[in-house]
């Protein structure tokens, strides 16, 4: 069964560079913008995973809309990823504490990226 990704991330190069990586490992990929798309495509097309920027424009952030999703139980057994340029001790303490899965500093690299979804959706 194909698994669904949805990547949400302000940098459309981002998106697009994250989005072809996958679709060469037959996952079925959607993108958002923000976290308020985000949200509304993550009941949209319900993805087995999420990669979420931390930082974005908008009335939402990457930590809230992950703190969000995790403190449904709608959403259980969605995987969340943080992807951020920031890696400080306090950024991945802060990501922990919002539930997230895994946490992929940028830049990262496509295998890197390839492998978290693979283990996070077998």
């Amino acid at each position: 069964m194909t698994k669904r990704v949805l990547v949400v991330d302000d940098q459309p190069e981002l998106r697009k560079l994250i989005t072809m990586t996958l679709k060469m490992g037959d996952y079925e990929v959607q993108e958002a913008e923000d976290a308020t798309q985000g949200l509304e495509k993550v009941n949209a097309f319900r993805p087995d995973i999420l990669l979420l920027d931390v930082m974005m424009p908008g009335e939402m952030d990457g930590y809230q809309l992950c703190q969000l999703l995790k403190s449904d139980e709608k959403y259980q057994g969605l995987a969340v990823v943080l992807l951020t340029a920031r890696g400080q001790a306090s950024d991945l303490e802060e990501g922990e504490r919002v539930g997230a899965d895994k946490y992929l500093v940028k830049p990262f690299s496509p295998l890197q990226l390839i492998q978290t979804v693979r283990e996070l959706t077998a």
